[in-house]
C-alpha cells in the first residue's frame, strides 16, 4: 500500500494512488501539465472541490464520468482547478524596464502589439499596460495588448479588473493615483484599473497546447512567463514552435528567470525554436551592461543575439 493509500480513509473521499495516475495523464494531455509526485496533497484537495459540488464519492467515479463523456464544462472546471496562479503587479520587474526601454526606442507614435501568454488573474496584462503608458507618457499609447490563459475563472477576474487593496501596497504613489480608483462604501478596500488602461487590453481564454492559434502575428513582445516550467521538454518545443512564427523579427520573448528551454528543437532553422530556446538558455550572452538579464531576449535572424539589459538587479 502507498502511502497515498494509506491516509485515503481519512480523507472524505476515495483517492488511491491510480486515481493521482489518471489525473496526472489527463491535465498533461489537457493542458501540458506536468505534475511532479510531490502534487498529490494539492490535487485531493483542489479535484475533492469538484467531487463536492457534484455530489460525487470518489475519485474514481468522477475521473470515469469525465473520460467517458466528460462535458466541455467539466473539463474546464478540471483544468481551472489544476493551474497555478501566482502572479502579482509588476512581478520580476526588470522585465518591465526592458520592455519600456525598447518601446521608447520606437520611432514616436509607432503602434506596438503585445502578447501575454498566461493573464492569469490580470496583474501582469496590467502591469504592461501601466508600463506602455508611461513609455509614451500618455494613457491612450498606441498599443494593443492581448492577453490569454487556459484558466477561465481567473481570466474572467482580470478582466474586471478589481483588486483588494493590498495587491497594490508595493506600488509608487504616483503609480496607483493615475492607474487605479479606490473603492468606497460597498467596494471598500478594493480598487479598479482606471478605464483607459482597461481599453488597452483584449481578453481571450486559450490553451497553449491547442494545434493552432488564432491570433495573428506579428507580435513586437510575447510575455510567456513561469508557464513553460509546468511543460517537459517535448511540450515546451511544440509551444515555443507555435509562437516564435507570431514573434516580430527583432521582437522580445520574456521567460522567467527560472526556465530554461535548453535544448529545444536543435533541427529547426534560423530563427525558429532552437534558435530563441538556444539564447534564454545561454547565460554567456555578451552582456551590454554590467547586469544583463536572463529571460529577457530578442529574437534575430542571425543565430547570435544579445540581451537586453536592465538597470535593475535580478530578484
Amino acid at each position: 500500500m502507498s502511502a497515498l493509500d494509506a491516509v485515503a480513509e481519512s480523507r472524505d473521499f476515495v483517492f488511491t494512488a491510480r486515481d493521482f495516475e489518471r489525473v496526472r495523464k489527463l491535465i498533461h494531455a489537457k493542458a501540458g501539465i506536468a505534475l511532479a509526485d510531490s502534487k498529490e496533497e494539492m490535487v485531493y484537495s483542489r479535484i475533492a472541490r469538484r467531487l463536492r459540488a457534484l455530489r460525487l464519492d470518489s475519485f474514481k467515479t468522477y475521473l470515469d464520468q469525465l473520460e467517458d463523456g466528460g462535458t466541455e464544462a467539466e473539463w474546464q472546471e478540471f483544468t481551472n482547478a489544476l493551474t497555478t496562479n501566482l502572479t502579482s503587479f509588476f512581478r520580476e520587474s526588470h522585465h518591465f524596464d526592458a520592455l519600456r526601454e525598447f518601446l521608447e526606442k520606437r520611432p514616436r507614435g509607432t503602434p506596438a502589439r503585445i502578447w501575454c501568454a498566461a493573464a492569469s488573474t490580470g496583474e501582469e496584462p496590467y502591469s504592461l499596460a501601466i508600463t506602455a503608458c508611461e513609455a509614451y507618457d500618455t494613457l491612450t499609447p498606441p498599443v494593443a495588448i492581448l492577453a490569454t490563459d487556459i484558466d477561465t475563472n481567473v481570466l474572467a477576474t482580470a478582466e474586471r479588473g478589481v483588486y483588494a487593496l493590498d495587491r497594490i501596497d508595493k506600488l509608487a504613489v504616483e503609480r496607483k493615483r493615475r492607474f487605479f480608483l479606490k473603492g468606497a462604501g460597498a467596494a471598500a478596500g478594493q480598487c479598479r484599473v482606471v478605464e483607459p488602461l482597461r481599453k488597452l487590453l483584449t481578453f481571450r481564454p486559450l490553451n497553449l497546447l491547442d494545434a493552432s492559434y488564432p491570433m495573428k502575428g506579428p507580435f513586437d513582445a510575447i510575455f510567456c512567463r513561469n508557464v513553460m516550467i509546468y511543460f517537459d521538454k517535448p511540450t515546451q518545443l511544440a509551444v515555443l514552435r507555435r509562437m516564435v512564427p507570431l514573434l516580430s523579427a527583432d521582437g522580445l520573448f520574456f521567460a522567467g528567470h527560472s526556465e530554461s528551454f535548453f535544448p529545444c528543437g536543435r533541427s529547426d532553422p534560423p530563427g525558429g525554436a532552437h534558435d530563441l530556446s538556444t539564447r534564454l538558455a545561454d547565460r554567456r550572452l555578451r552582456p551590454c551592461t554590467p547586469c544583463a538579464e536572463p529571460g529577457v531576449k530578442r529574437r534575430r535572424r542571425s543565430p547570435r543575439a544579445t540581451s537586453i539589459p536592465s538597470s535593475m538587479p535580478r530578484r
